[in-house]
Formats: C-alpha cells, sequence, structure tokens
C-alpha cells in the first residue's frame, strides 16, 4: 500500500476525541494482559491552536496503529511549568513527552523510579531496536533508559560562507582552520561586494557566541561538548581544556583582525540575520539548515539579489581529526516516558512500546510530516513533496510534527533552493559527532551552581576575545569558579562516569 493510497483511505475511518486534560491509563489489569482503553498522550504543542476534534491525521494514525488515543496537548510555552506540576501531582498520561532535557525535577523524577526502564524491552521492536547508540547514550540517566528518546539529527552545524563572495575574490572554498581564518580577512580587506566601501566582514556572531558559535569552533580544535573525559578518567569542563584556550586565542586574532564583526558582544540572533541578509558579513556558523533562510530574507529584501551560500561540514583544525560537536544533545530531543502509574503491567508497557514503534514507519512519519497526500501535499515523480494547502497544513498536520518519535526516518526531497544540499551534509555529519559525556550523569552541584559558574566564563570569554581581559585572567576566573563549586561538579561527574562505565 503506497503512502497515498493508505492515508487517503485512513481520512474516512472512525475518529477518537481530542482529550485535553490529564486522565488515566486505564483500569488495573493483571501482569498478563493489557488494558484496551485508549492511550492517552501527554505532549507538546508548538502551534497556536490544537488540531480539531475529528481530525484526519488522528483518524488516519489510529487505523495505521491500531490503537485509539487521546493525544494531551500541552502549550510550548508553558511546558516546563505543567509538566512539573503534573510529576508533582502524579496526574500524568500513559505517554508523557519530557523535552525539557536538563530539567532537574524530570531528572529526579527519572531517578525516583516513577518511569519504566525501558532499555530491556527496545530489542523486540524492529525500528526502537536501531535507534543510534550514541543517542541512547545520551537519553540515559546513569546508565538507565527511562523513555524512549526523541530521535534528532545528531549534529546539524557547519559553516555556511557567501559563495558569491568567494567567486568575487577568486577564492576556493576553504576546508581548515587556516583557510577559514584567510577568507575571513580577505571578505573584510577586499571588498568581497564590489561596491567599493569598506563595510564588510568575515564572520558575523552574536551575544550567545560562548555557547553557541564559538563552542562549534572550538570543536574543530578539539575540545569537546560542554565536557569532556582527560587521560585521567576526569570529567572536565571544555572550557577548562588547552584545546578550548588554543581556539578562544585563535578567534581573538580573527577579531583583533577585523574578521569578526566588533559588536557581537551585544547582537541579538534577529540583529544577526538581519545583518547577514543584509550583506555585512560572509561567514556564519550555524545550523547548515540556515542558508534556506538567509535567501528567503535577502530575497524579499532584494529579488535580484547576487547572495549565494557555500556549505561547509568538513572543516578541521591542525592535526585534529575531523569531528563536529553535537547541537542537540547527541540526537536525543527528550523522553516519551511511561509512568508506572498508568502503565501498570509488562503487557501494557509492551503494548505502549508497540505503538511508538508503529510511528517510527513511514507511513505514520509522513502523516505526522506532511499530512495525507492529495490533501495536504503532493509528491512529484522525483520525490519532491509540496505542501498544497498550508493552512490545512497548519492546523491538522504541523502540531503533529513535534512528536514524531524520530526526525530522521525519511529525508523528503525539496524545491527550496538549500534544502536537499544542507540535508545531505548534516546526514554526512553523523559519522563525526562528538557528544557531552556528562550529559547522562548526575551533579548535584552541577544543578545548583551551574548556571552561575558557566555565566562567569561566559562574561570571561567575552571580556578576553574583545582585548579587555589576557588569558591569564581567563585563568583566573577559571580558578575563581572551581572554589564556587566547579571542582565539586568536577568530582561529582568523574565518580558517577566511573561507575556507569565500570
Amino acid at each position: 500500500m503506497t503512502r497515498g493510497t493508505f492515508a487517503k483511505g485512513a481520512a474516512s475511518a472512525a475518529v477518537v476525541a481530542l482529550a485535553l486534560t490529564a486522565c488515566s491509563g486505564g483500569e488495573e489489569t493483571g501482569e498478563g494482559e493489557a488494558s484496551t482503553d485508549p492511550i492517552t498522550w501527554m505532549t507538546m504543542l508548538h502551534t497556536p491552536t490544537t488540531p480539531e476534534a475529528d481530525g484526519v491525521i488522528e483518524t488516519a494514525l489510529e487505523e495505521y496503529t491500531g490503537e485509539e488515543f487521546e493525544m494531551q496537548w500541552v502549550p510550548d510555552a508553558s511546558k516546563e511549568e505543567k509538566i512539573n506540576a503534573a510529576l508533582a501531582s502524579g496526574a500524568l498520561a500513559d505517554i508523557v513527552s519530557l523535552t525539557v532535557t536538563n530539567s532537574s525535577s524530570v531528572r529526579q523524577a527519572m531517578s525516583s523510579g516513577m518511569f519504566w526502564d525501558v532499555e530491556p524491552y527496545l530489542a523486540d521492536y524492529p525500528n526502537l531496536s536501531q535507534i543510534d547508540p550514541q543517542t541512547l547514550e545520551s537519553a540515559r540517566l546513569d546508565g538507565h533508559l527511562y523513555g524512549v528518546p526523541y530521535q534528532k539529527i545528531k549534529a546539524r552545524y557547519g559553516v555556511v560562507i557567501r559563495q558569491d563572495w568567494l567567486d568575487n575574490l577568486g577564492l576556493e572554498t576553504p576546508h581548515t582552520i587556516d583557510e577559514l581564518t584567510e577568507v575571513a580577512k580577505a571578505f573584510t580587506t577586499q571588498d568581497p561586494d564590489g561596491n567599493g566601501k569598506d563595510d564588510t566582514t568575515g564572520f558575523v556572531d552574536r551575544l550567545e557566541s560562548f555557547a553557541v558559535g564559538f563552542r562549534s569552533l572550538a570543536g574543530y580544535f578539539g575540545a569537546g561538548q560542554q565536557f569532556q573525559v582527560l587521560d585521567d578518567g576526569q570529567v572536565v569542563p571544555a572550557f577548562t581544556t588547552d584545546e578550548y584556550k588554543e581556539a578562544m586565542e585563535w578567534y581573538r586574532s580573527v577579531y583583533e583582525a577585523g574578521a569578526v564583526n566588533q559588536e557581537f558582544v551585544t547582537v541579538q540572533k534577529q540583529n544577526q540575520q538581519d545583518a547577514i541578509a543584509q550583506g555585512k558579513g560572509g561567514i556564519v556558523v550555524t545550523g547548515l539548515f540556515e542558508a534556506k533562510n538567509y535567501m528567503a530574507l535577502a530575497q524579499n529584501a532584494n529579488p535580484d539579489t547576487p547572495m549565494a551560500w557555500a556549505l561547509v561540514n568538513d572543516i578541521t583544525a591542525g592535526d585534529v581529526e575531523r569531528r563536529i560537536l553535537t547541537d542537540t544533545n547527541g540526537g536525543m530531543g527528550g523522553w516519551l516516558a511511561f509512568p508506572k502509574s498508568e502503565v501498570k503491567t509488562e503487557a501494557d508497557l509492551q503494548r505502549m512500546l508497540a505503538f511508538v514503534d508503529k510511528l517510527i514507519d513511514e507511513d505514520a512519519y509522513a502523516l505526522m510530516t506532511n499530512g495525507v497526500e492529495g490533501t495536504h501535499y503532493e509528491m512529484d515523480a522525483d520525490g519532491v513533496v509540496t505542501i498544497t494547502d498550508t493552512t490545512a497544513w497548519e492546523q491538522q498536520v504541523q502540531p503533529y510534527a513535534a512528536s514524531r518519535p524520530s526526525e530522521k526516518v525519511v529525508t523528503y526531497k525539496s524545491s527550496t533552493p538549500y534544502v536537499d544540499e544542507g540535508n545531505e551534509k548534516m546526514a554526512e555529519n553523523e559519522d563525526y559527532v562528538v557528544i557531552n559525556p556528562a550529559q547522562s550523569l548526575t551533579s548535584e552541584t552541577y544543578d545548583r551552581q551551574w548556571s552561575t559558574i558557566e555565566q562567569k566564563v561566559n562574561d570571561a570569554y567575552n571580556q578576553y576575545i574583545t582585548g579587555q581581559i589576557e588569558m591569564a585572567d581567563y585563568e583566573a576566573v577559571i580558578e575563581e569558579v572551581r572554589g564556587q563549586g566547579l571542582d565539586d561538579i568536577i568530582a561529582e561527574y568523574t565518580a558517577a562516569y566511573a561507575e556507569v562505565n565500570g
């Protein structure tokens, strides 16, 4: 059965009304039998309105999975508050989407035994048994897997460079840090847009440099994703390492050459995007999917813009092998968790896992991504998907997209420039991903002190890059925060890592 045939047929099936408030997963059953009540699912809503109660997508998914289910939509803007309240009161559904991965209350609830450890069961299901090992590692909490991880692309970042500027200056696409440095300086000094003015720079960075753009650049030098394991087994923040400081020294030299926008420490993301669209700079460290957005912004202002982009995902520094830091928690966007208060028996759990597994099939993924073929979208002979009724798609399909257990089932072709290339480059990244070894570990001091420590180091980073302090001053800040909880965090993570990894 084709996707289109299935979806069209399913659209006429009977439908179960959406439930918008928490309710029980059913009466207690014997150990050997599963409840037959509708599955309840507490999940996030990223759209202004919920799908209509008799929506075609829920109907089609019910027919495909063989399960009736009721969605309990939680507005994304208030998800932390509402999920915390649900955890505290025990007013949970059979399936609970837990997407705030660093929430101490979520992690404490998991550690307390509130949810099933699903890892022993995954091998029994065709899709769940194929979850990427790095994603599983990132999803575990102190060695246990208290839910099916939402699967995301593991590393979406790269370096996006103005191709037309490279062409104007006769430059090749850079693939090393040294080549990238030369391009950044040329974009600053050689009038790449040919307007006769000294009004361009290389890198366009923003105030989250420490957490976003520079973090990715530091990864090329060998620094870890937030934390890394040293040869002696210590788990330390990346910002304390020699590799990180080498990257800082390099980036400061680029800044001093005028090849980074000089006011980046005050630039908001929207201002960064505007500057890129206006042609004020030619290099961005960002998601490889952003090139299409920069083009759209530029074309809205000037349909005849000469803008073109090179998408680079293989930058290396010195003798460090190719690598890329994850920007999606190792491809883990949270958990589909099963509370023992609602999912009372192994048979009930197996029913839930079978349902989630079916949602990772291509037919179900197509419904939750594109909708019903012929109603919401069309697919041409080359496999290019075009949404044909945007209003219907936004109202009926888009709410389900964020609840897909995996974003990696199918990569549909697009007619929008740079989308396919960006998808290909992100897929290539999968083989070179570096994840955070501390993400799946517990440190009570981290929960209490990390945000304060990280802010102090962030401030020192900004001051160093902009020439206000020297490396010795940056290192002094590191020593200062060691006594404010950092050393305790290192000790606690090191002990936890040793315990989990034998």
